[in-house]
């Protein structure tokens, strides 16, 4: 009967994991049979200009060279920007960026940061790693310089995402903490080897990935479900330096069309009327008070009710076995005065 007991206990277990935990699909290799050409910026950096048929512009501090083009010099406060023109109708993409951020700056006298967009306007340049503040859509930041000094619980460079309706401010002092998504520290400054970050957004779900230890595999950074973006936006990158400065240089930008099948309301969907959003949290107006960055008060979401069936399935399992190793243990004590 324990056995018994124990065996279908273990197939609800494995069927609930297999129920509960999706396989998400890996990081395209590169195919280029999905590469995307107008939305892909790619040495030797044609179609980069401010002529009507240029499929990317740039502003400030910028320089396009013929194997990098670079958005700050090692200068002190120095801004600048590429955009591509053409905005992207994809409804699921991924995004691999080449990039490099090095400079005479020794360890914590480096700065700012870059900025990878998709948003809603391009070209206008801000406090924002080099463009505006309240943007509409997604941003992904490198951030190499800690300005949070009661932060310490993490070490910089720090990557982090953020969505954003319009109406958010990117909080500098406190390194964004209240408005990410999530995050993981990466060394990234002055490696000899490439750096490469991939973005993908495909039905609702958000996932970064990092190689930065030139050991050419992929390492899961950011992963979060409900993202909302819609079609129509321009993909683009920014960086800035303040007192203190570095190069920072994007090599390539690619991105990928991914092949997934939509439902019928969904295709019928206006994709660009979505407002940028992330249903899994609530405001990050709602979290500027918790130091840790973390947002609180969060729905029972998929995962946290999988968590919950999970530890009540193995306490079960936990009381049937020590109810029955007590109850066989007391048939023997019984045996013995009989």
């Amino acid at each position: 009967y324990l056995k018994c007991h124990i065996s279908f206990l273990s197939t609800t277990l494995i069927f609930l994991v297999s129920r509960s935990c999706p396989v998400r699909g890996d990081i395209t290799d590169g195919n280029t049979e999905h590469l995307k050409r107008e939305h892909s910026l790619m040495k030797p950096y044609q179609g980069v200009g401010s002529s009507p048929s240029s499929q990317w512009d740039f502003w400030g501090s910028t320089l396009v060279t013929s194997s990098y083009v670079r958005l700050t010099p090692d200068e002190k406060s120095k801004q600048g920007s590429i955009w591509n023109t053409v905005p992207c109708h994809l409804k699921d993409w991924e995004m691999h960026v080449h990039f490099k951020v090095h400079g005479s700056g020794k360890k914590n006298l480096h700065g700012d940061g870059i900025a990878v967009w998709y948003t809603k306007d391009r070209l206008h340049p801000g406090s924002v790693f080099g463009s505006q503040d309240q943007f509409l859509g997604l941003a992904l930041f490198v951030d190499t310089f800690r300005n949070d000094l009661h932060g310490m619980d993490r070490s910089f460079p720090y990557i982090s995402a953020m969505v954003n309706n319009g109406s958010v401010n990117y909080d500098h002092g406190k390194d964004g903490r209240a408005s990410e998504l999530g995050g993981c520290s990466a060394e990234i400054r002055n490696r000899e080897h490439d750096t490469y970050l991939a973005i993908r957004y495909s039905r609702g779900r958000l996932t970064v990935m990092i190689d930065v230890e030139d050991k050419n595999e992929w390492k899961e950074c950011i992963d979060i479900g409900g993202v909302r973006l819609p079609t129509g936006y321009f993909f683009g990158a920014s960086a800035a330096t303040g007192d203190l400065s570095d190069n920072h240089d994007i090599i390539s930008m690619k991105l990928y069309q991914l092949m997934v099948e939509h439902t019928p309301e969904e295709e019928n969907l206006d994709w660009t009327k979505i407002e940028p959003s992330v249903s899994l949290l609530k405001s990050p107006k709602d979290n500027i008070d918790d130091p840790t960055g973390n947002f609180r008060g969060t729905p029972l979401t998929g995962w946290k009710v999988f968590l919950l069936l999970l530890c009540a399935l193995l306490g079960i399992v936990v009381c049937a076995v020590v109810g029955a190793v007590v109850f066989q243990k007391r048939q023997e004590r019984n045996k013995r005065f009989y």
